[in-house]
Parts: C-alpha cells; sequence; structure tokens
C-alpha cells in the first residue's frame, strides 16, 4: 500500500485503524493525534517528514521535549505515540523500517497515587446526601458518590452508564471500559438503595417528560451535553463541592482518588490482588500492584506513628 501523501494523512489513516481494529478509546485517540501533530511541526520545521525522519531525529526530537520541561511521563506517552505509528507504518508498507522501535525511552515516573481514610470516604458520602438544590439532585449525586466508591469505575464509566444497566435492582452491573472491554461489577448494599432511589424518582421525571412529548434519556444520569449524560467535568466540580461540604480537603478529592481508595481499602481488607484487577478493568496486574505500595506506605507510617517503641528516643 502506498504511503499517504502529507504528515496529516498519516495521523488520520493511523488513528482510524486503531479505531476500527483495536477500538482505542476516544481520549486515547485524541492524546496520539496531539502528540503527533507536535511531533509532525517539529519535523515540518526542519523539512523533513514521517517517510524520511531518521532515529536520530526521533532521538532529538525527544531530548527537545525534555528541553521544553515536559515530564517524564509525557515524554514517554510520545515516544509510544511515534513507536505505534512507525509499527502500522511498517505492516502497512509505508516505511521498511520502524525507526523508533530501539529508541529507549525516558519512562514513565510511578507516582504512587493519592488516597483517602475510610473516615474521609464516609464523610463524602454523608455529604453526597445533602448536596443539590432539589431532592432529584440530592438523590443523584447520593447515587453517583456511592456508585463510584462501591465499583472503583473510571468517571468516564460512571457518567457514560446506560439507564438499562441499572434496572431490575441488579446486585451486579455491567461497566463498558478502555477499548470497549466489558466487565462485571458487584454493588454493594448501600450502592443498590442509593441507585433504586435514583430511578424511582428519574423515571418519574422521565414518565413527565414523555407526556410532555420529549424523548427519554438513555443515560443512567442525564444531562444537557451533546453525549447525553452527566459530563466529567461537572462530576469533577461536583466531587470539589462534597468535599468541601464534607469537611474533606478538597485538593485531595477527585473522581479518581476515589477510585483509588476503593482499591486500597479492599487489598487492606484482604482482597486477593487478581480479583481487585478485574474489578478496576487493568489488562495489566502489573498496574494493580502499585496499590500493594499504598498499603506498604501506609502500615510504615502506621507503625512509625502509632507503635510505643518508634517514639523512643536513642
Amino acid at each position: 500500500m502506498a504511503a499517504p501523501a502529507g504528515m496529516e494523512r498519516w495521523i488520520a489513516t493511523f488513528l482510524e485503524a486503531q479505531a476500527a481494529e483495536l477500538d482505542a478509546a476516544r481520549n486515547t485517540q485524541l492524546a496520539y493525534g496531539r502528540d503527533l501533530k507536535d511531533f509532525a511541526g517539529w519535523l515540518a520545521a526542519r523539512g523533513r517528514d514521517f517517510a524520511a525522519a531518521s532515529r536520530e531525529e526521533v532521538e532529538a526530537y525527544i531530548v527537545y521535549c525534555e528541553a521544553q520541561g515536559l515530564s517524564q511521563a509525557t515524554r514517554a506517552r510520545r515516544l509510544s505515540a511515534i513507536r505505534q505509528l512507525y509499527r502500522f507504518a511498517l505492516d502497512e508498507g509505508w516505511r521498511p523500517d520502524n525507526p523508533a522501535i530501539r529508541i529507549k525511552g525516558p519512562g514513565a515516573s510511578r507516582h504512587l497515587p493519592q488516597t483517602l481514610s475510610l473516615a474521609e470516604v464516609e464523610r463524602l458520602l454523608d455529604a453526597a446526601r445533602s448536596k443539590g438544590r432539589s431532592e432529584g439532585e440530592r438523590l443523584r449525586n447520593r447515587a453517583l458518590v456511592e456508585l463510584l466508591y462501591a465499583t472503583g469505575m473510571r468517571v468516564s464509566e460512571l457518567v457514560g452508564l446506560p439507564v438499562a444497566a441499572a434496572r431490575g435492582d441488579p446486585k451486579m452491573i455491567l461497566v463498558r471500559g478502555k477499548g470497549g472491554k466489558e466487565r462485571m461489577v458487584p454493588l454493594s448494599p448501600p450502592a443498590r438503595a442509593a441507585l433504586a432511589d435514583w430511578l424511582h424518582l428519574r423515571d418519574g421525571e422521565e414518565e413527565r417528560a414523555r407526556k410532555a412529548g420529549r424523548p427519554a434519556a438513555r443515560a443512567l444520569f442525564p444531562g444537557p451535553g451533546a453525549d447525553g449524560h452527566l459530563t466529567r467535568q461537572h462530576f469533577y466540580l461536583l466531587i470539589k463541592d462534597i468535599a468541601v461540604l464534607g469537611g474533606v480537603d478538597p485538593s485531595k478529592v477527585t473522581p479518581h482518588t476515589l477510585r483509588h481508595a476503593f482499591a486500597t481499602h479492599l487489598l487492606a481488607g484482604g482482597a486477593d490482588l487478581r480479583v481487585i484487577q478485574t474489578l478496576l478493568g487493568h489488562a495489566d496486574v502489573a498496574t494493580t500492584e502499585i496499590y500493594t505500595h499504598v498499603l506498604d506506605d501506609q502500615l510504615k507510617d502506621l507503625v512509625l506513628t502509632r507503635h510505643p517503641l518508634a517514639r523512643r528516643k536513642t
């Protein structure tokens, strides 16, 4: 197959193939697109393009990114995007080689995820019950936070849940995750109760909307946006407000922090790492293993601050 004319067509064709063959998540495609456009701009400024770029030029671009002050994680992601583009180009016959394959990346720095204590989570759950200008908002907010902590879902998975997934008072709920992969996650009794209360009120509102000639919403948590559901940005701001209301430092609280809390608390309670991997939807157990380090640090801190002999002066 002949290589496309121009770097923009290279990127577009590559992203189309990613979407079709790998069912890559939209956010992943957007990140790849941004990274590859930056590389294309850097090459164009030097009179080069994807077809002619050498290994030395790819390495020089990564050095340039470091000089720009980009983080280790961002540089590693950009190199990964370039590698995948050239792997695709090699498979398609656009190039006879992959100039990025043997380049050693900067590696993504691995920070331990920030999490919350059980007491802090309980304060958030209590605050969610009273956050909202109407009963509908309060029931929705309670259901959102209960579901997030009970399942460890990503915020995009939570706000994108279809209402059909919650019908019938389920003990487990089907979640569509990254790359379109589906998994079942169990619901705790408080989450089921919050979900049932929200559904009862939501169904009443939907019935009134139907009688008024408005179409039914498919999302469990409807919103006015183009996707028809509550946006991630809306929920991000909402959880900050709930943190303030609950007396929890809002700088510590994000939707992802509750996902980390779910995993860390399960691990502390004796759950198997492979089970947590499945519940979180991690493709590789190595990603899940970071929570063992979080727990190790918490136990270490507990010993150093609470053990009577640790406070002895030497």
